[in-house]
């Protein structure tokens, strides 16, 4: 690889972890401007999915911007990462991962709910299914990544916030899809859950573009 093409390859792993820091500030804002501007919308209550329904007044650009385009800077982050990062299949694995919940994301997005998320077709369950791919692949990516960092050099210190946010989320989309939790809120443990990982991911590629990772 000669200068200019390794100067084109830097920029663009470059490019792909900056995916990692823009994708979840626009992932929330987005929620927080559609809940906003959707009448009777409440986000202790109300699914995300449901911004972007079918019918819905901000279905649009929740579908195109906030699930596909933020799940495509998703994909993109993964693969800066595995330019980045060590190539051990351990982390090559925990990069498919996070791009696995891109690809959920986005997923989700082409695949719109129903109107209130409440089935009406097949595709609310091809909607669901790509939904739980993309939290579940993410849950997983913190706390594999939360293992992995204990051995790359200047992330010790994300270690126990990556484990940390995995749980939380996996806790709080068990109390989201559990019938029986006496606390009928399940807008709000599912916006818990997606805050922490869009938390996550943001301080993992504020760490990455700050440090060389290699060891």
């Amino acid at each position: 690889m000669d200068a200019g093409d390794h100067r084109v390859h830097m920029s663009l792993q470059r490019l792909g972890l900056f995916g990692g820091l823009f994708a979840p500030i626009l992932w929330l804002a987005l929620i927080a401007t559609a809940g906003a501007i959707t009448p009777h919308f409440d986000h202790t209550n109300h699914y995300i999915s449901e911004l972007a329904a079918r019918g819905s007044a901000t279905e649009t650009w929740m579908r195109v911007v906030a699930f596909g385009f933020t799940g495509f800077l998703y994909v993109c982050f993964a693969a800066g990462l595995a330019a980045t990062m060590p190539r051990t299949l351990a982390v090559l694995i925990a990069c498919a991962l996070i791009a696995v919940e891109g690809f959920g994301r986005i997923g989700a997005g082409v695949f719109a709910c129903d109107p209130g998320c409440v089935r009406m077709s097949s595709t609310q369950d091809v909607h669901k299914l790509f939904a739980t791919i993309g939290f579940v692949s993410g849950i997983i990516a913190a706390l594999v990544w939360g293992i992995l960092f204990r051995t790359l050099t200047r992330t010790e210190r994300l270690s126990p916030l990556s484990i940390a946010c995995g749980l939380i989320a996996a806790v709080a989309l068990i109390l989201m899809s559990w019938d029986g939790n006496p606390v009928r809120t399940p807008g709000f443990f599912e916006h818990l859950a997606t805050v922490v990982l869009s938390v996550w991911i943001f301080l993992f590629a504020a760490a990455a573009l700050r440090h060389d990772v290699r060891h």
